[in-house]
């Protein structure tokens, strides 16, 4: 389905912190406008791009300190899904050609000022060399969306208006005047995608936002018109809480993208987290087979539970003992033990040893047990070969986090080359 795409602009202040809220408040992509790399003729800001591809599953397109291909390649193997490019276009074209021949067009977007002298011939150049997608800026408010139109009737490729946001209204009035496939929002503060959106909508703007397959009137409800709702991370599958729903909760939670319940105490709606700051963004929402218990899956900001317990779920009733080691986990697990100990030396820790002695001992050590498991390989008894690959994998780790690679950016690739 085609939609018009919400992108706001990270806060060179606080991009992390302003790139987990709008990761979870429906942007659907999100925009690292380095400008002061652009002007100093820096190079991109790497590890930044990391951190920030780390914390978010939406998109991240990245401007500002790309002169070349080495530079589009760095920003793009760091983890963002598209590389914005001005100046190193205008005063080297070929280098559109190169990222797309390269990335493909898909990856590449084009910033054309539409107050420059032929700033419609050079949208239409710019299309030719292999630009997947166009960023078009501009002051002047009338002159700004006559030429936008003038650039869409030329080229066929998506285009993304930019305005320094002040209101819903104005963006709204923008994307209804243009009919743009994507607008990016310039501000210092946090916006409400949701209620931009919600908007939008309104205004017959197509967006994307929640919308059940479901009406709430099918599903199966107690005499006071609520049903049970189970909150779980959506990342870790731990179960947070349980709530109940009316009708006008379930729908303000479809609309907003914040978990909205029903009180049985209070007889009122609640949004979780409205006095606490302890939101839970949507993510998913699925019905039972019997259509009376809805799962939800959130991404939970703070604890869940009022008591300061991540979850509500930590009073035993009952216990047998039994293993519960979660093969999806334990990599993960074991990496941030490696982390904290290269954070937190410890005496005698070997892995505080390895880091001690650098790269070039890591390295020594990683192709060693390699060496190691294809020797255990040619050993009919399979249990050596496990303690063996147990040794590579450890190392392995330990040289990921000397290296500043996690499991997340490994997955990612891994998911990339199905």
């Amino acid at each position: 389905m085609d939609y018009t795409k919400i992108i706001p602009k990270l806060s060179l202040e606080n991009p992390i912190e302003m790139a987990e809220y709008y990761n979870d408040c429906g942007a659907d992509e999100i925009a690292y406008f380095d400008s002061t790399a652009t002007k100093e003729g820096r190079e991109p800001d790497i590890q930044l791009i990391k951190d920030i591809t780390r914390k978010i599953d939406v998109p991240l397109l990245v401007c500002g300190g790309i002169h070349n291909l080495e530079d589009a390649k760095k920003v793009l193997y760091a983890g963002a899904a598209k590389v914005c490019i001005k100046s190193a276009a205008i005063s080297n074209p070929d280098i559109i050609k190169e990222i797309a021949e390269r990335f493909g067009s898909d990856r590449l977007i084009v910033t054309v000022d539409l107050e420059e002298k032929d700033a419609v011939s050079w949208a239409q150049k710019v299309q030719s060399l292999g630009a997947g997608q166009l960023l078009l800026i501009g002051s002047e408010r009338e002159h700004y969306v006559a030429t936008v139109k003038e650039v869409m009737d030329k080229v066929k490729i998506p285009v993304m208006v930019s305005i320094p946001y002040d209101t819903d209204a104005n963006v709204v009035a923008l994307l209804e005047e243009t009919k743009a496939q994507a607008v990016s929002l310039y501000t210092e503060e946090y916006v409400d995608i949701m209620e931009l959106k919600q908007e939008c909508a309104l205004n017959h703007i197509e967006v994307n936002t929640y919308e059940s397959e479901l009406d709430f009137d099918s599903f199966k409800v107690d005499e006071n018109g609520l049903i049970p709702t189970v909150v779980q991370h959506y990342k870790t599958g731990e179960v947070l809480m349980l709530a109940y729903m009316n009708k006008e909760s379930f729908e303000k939670t479809i609309a907003t993208g914040r978990m909205t319940y029903y009180s049985r105490s209070r007889q009122q709606l609640w949004t979780k987290g409205e006095t606490s700051g302890h939101f839970q963004f949507v993510k998913a929402l699925t019905i039972d087979c019997d259509k009376d218990t809805i799962l939800a899956k959130v991404s939970q900001i703070g604890p869940a539970c009022h008591t300061g317990s991540p979850t509500c779920f930590f009073t035993d009733l009952v216990r047998k003992e039994y293993d519960d080691t979660n093969p999806l986990t334990v990599f993960e697990d074991e990496y941030n033990i490696i982390m904290d100990r290269k954070a937190n030396p410890r005496e005698g820790s070997y892995t505080n040893y390895l880091f001690d002695k650098g790269i070039d001992k890591i390295l020594k050590k990683v192709g060693e047990e390699a060496t190691e498991i294809v020797i255990a390989a040619k050993n009919p008894d399979a249990e050596e070969l496990k303690y063996e690959i147990s040794d590579f994998l450890y190392h392995v780790m330990v040289l990921m986090v000397e290296r500043g690679v996690t499991w997340k950016d490994i997955t990612d690739e891994l998911a990339e080359r199905r």
